[in-house]
């Protein structure tokens, strides 16, 4: 079943001394992924390292509209901005790629 969803991602250099510490925060046990569980609509977090320079990772956030994920940025402001605040100092650039519209499948149990 197809559902429509919005996704934006975001594109990290990390400094080498601080790739452990980086894919704990963003992984899926890390700080950001508690505080989106907060949400109400946050679907997904994907953590992507590139394989060919190892200090380059991208996330990929999944939320049920783009209105779910502005309700959610508005009513935790204060978290999502003292977290991107703690955990700059693990990067040498962040670029937001942008945010898309699209379909993820859902899977049901049968």
């Amino acid at each position: 079943m197809l559902s429509q969803a919005f996704t934006y991602i975001w594109e990290y250099s990390v400094k080498p001394e601080h790739v452990d510490a980086f894919e704990h925060a963003y992984g899926p046990n890390g700080d950001w992924m508690k505080l989106f569980k907060k949400g109400t609509g946050h679907i997904s977090t994907e953590l992507h390292q590139d394989i060919n320079h190892p200090d380059r990772f991208i996330t990929i956030d999944c939320w049920t509209s783009k209105e779910a994920f502005d309700k959610f940025k508005k009513q935790f402001q204060e978290e999502f901005k003292a977290l991107d605040e703690r955990f700059e100092i693990f990067t040498s650039s962040e670029k937001h790629i942008g945010d898309f519209e699209g379909y993820i499948e859902k899977y049901q149990k049968e």
